[in-house]
């Protein structure tokens, strides 16, 4: 059912259509979990190093799927919010189909040049094969990855966050039982973990894209609805280019990141990509709430209705300050065990690797959460220079402090620390953007930045 988000109490509406997506993402993330989680178990810690250390690069393509969900997310969701609902159909077809070409585009990049990125984040030897061989799969789901972030976005943008949800939940839980199925009882490696994944994916993004055009069918245009316009393309852009260098720049960073960590040996490895799974849901959830309030704040931006965003600004903190409430004391006090499911040698350095990135970083995921809630109002209001530059901030912090402070003595403990350093100077840039570009100029300022 498509939602008008422009009506009701700010709290209460994004309290119902932001819960269902952050269930979704948990589910999403369950893909990913489960990947690791019987690499580690049924495998071997050399599986679940090398599981991990894909996951660095699938990050990059997955940024260009993002980026195309975002962008056509928050241009339809202005549409829907000023009810001009025949470029809404012409912009979500146009996305469709550049959204094609450029998954067309990546798809040959990965297959030719997976090998070199591998070797530049310092692969060891004795998980380079495991490593791509599961990037090679990956790269035959990339359609799936792209069209389904693309459908997400859509129902996101007419206020739908339930039917995502619904897909979620069904397709996250058959992956865990045909990763177990494939590697457990077909004996199968890495590439069972990777062809599990494909499989359920594939099933999930046929089923909302179907589901798609079924919702479409209901929303009556008069005339003729044109597939394609380059008008609507360059605003789709101006919202997705940005996203998805924010998002491949992050991507890159942390692929330089895990180079660092990787010439610490194949233990460190495994801990990092253990903990660093659990740590990617959390951020993964936050952000996704996120692109909720950004779809909350277009549609109001449409529909030319500007305090309701400033009082959705305070009641996305208050969402996500209660979600991440729980979050960072199970990680900080419960961490340990946490880590333990995904590892076979739980008494190892892995483990004590894994344990101390979380009690590192967890106690910072309310200075995280705020500044992805701002994110996520600089995006629907289409402040992208804002947007990019706290995030490039936070960046560019995390990677250069992980560099440095690796070579000192605190090793890879330096490296953890780069994170809630780069998350605090970035959030208060962020908080600075939104007291003076959005909080003092109001509703004429805001309609300028749209």
């Amino acid at each position: 059912m498509n939602k008008d988000l422009t009506t009701g109490k700010p709290s209460t509406v994004l309290w119902k259509f932001c819960l269902p997506l952050f269930g979704s993402i948990l589910f999403q993330q369950l893909y990913n979990i489960a990947d690791s989680f019987v690499a580690g178990k049924f495998i071997s810690n050399n599986a679940l190093a090398s599981v991990g250390n894909s996951y660095e690069i699938t990050l990059i393509f997955l940024a260009f799927a993002f980026g195309c969900n975002i962008g056509c997310s928050v241009v339809v969701s202005q549409l829907f919010g000023a009810q001009r609902y025949k470029d809404l159909k012409t912009a979500v077809y146009t996305t469709l189909i550049a959204s094609g070409i450029l998954c067309g585009v990546l798809m040959l990049f990965g297959i030719l040049f997976c090998d070199g990125l591998l070797q530049m984040i310092h692969t060891p030897k004795d998980i380079f094969t495991d490593s791509k061989l599961y990037l090679d799969i990956y790269m035959l789901g990339l359609p799936f990855v792209f069209y389904y972030n693309v459908a997400n976005g859509i129902f996101s943008a007419l206020g739908d966050s339930k039917t995502p949800f619904i897909f979620l939940a069904c397709s996250s839980i058959s992956n865990i039982a045909v990763d177990i199925l494939f590697v457990a009882g077909f004996h199968m490696g890495v590439d069972g973990v990777a062809w599990a994944t494909f499989l359920c994916q594939g099933i999930s993004c046929v089923l909302a894209v179907l589901f798609l055009f079924r919702r479409f069918s209901k929303i009556q245009t008069q005339g003729k609805v044109s597939v394609f316009s380059w008008r609507l393309l360059r605003q789709i852009s101006a919202v997705a280019v940005p996203s998805i260098l924010q998002q491949s720049f992050v991507s890159v960073g942390n692929i330089i990141i895990q180079g660092v960590i990787n010439n610490f040996g194949t233990p460190v490895i495994a801990g990092y990509s253990a903990s660093v799974k659990l740590n990617n849901m959390v951020i993964s959830s936050l952000s996704t709430l996120s692109n909720g309030i950004s779809n909350y704040t277009a549609q109001n931006l449409g529909a030319k209705k500007f305090d309701r965003i400033l009082s959705g600004c305070r009641a996305g903190l208050k969402i996500v300050w209660t979600i991440c409430l729980p979050l960072v004391l199970l990680y900080f006090f419960g961490g340990r065990y946490l880590v333990y499911i995904f590892l076979d040698n739980p008494t190892g350095q892995a483990m004590e690797v894994g344990t101390l990135f979380l009690q590192i970083i967890s106690p910072f995921y309310f200075v995280v959460a705020a500044k992805l809630v701002l994110d996520g109002i600089f995006r629907g209001a289409g402040m992208m220079k804002q947007f990019v530059t706290s995030t490039f901030t936070d960046l560019v912090l995390r990677v250069l402090l992980a560099i440095l402070l690796s070579s000192t003595p605190l090793t890879t403990t330096g490296i953890w620390i780069s994170w809630p350093i780069g998350w605090v100077l970035s959030t208060a840039l962020s908080a600075l953007f939104y007291l003076y570009g959005i909080k003092k100029k109001k509703a004429k300022s805001l309609q300028s930045f749209s």
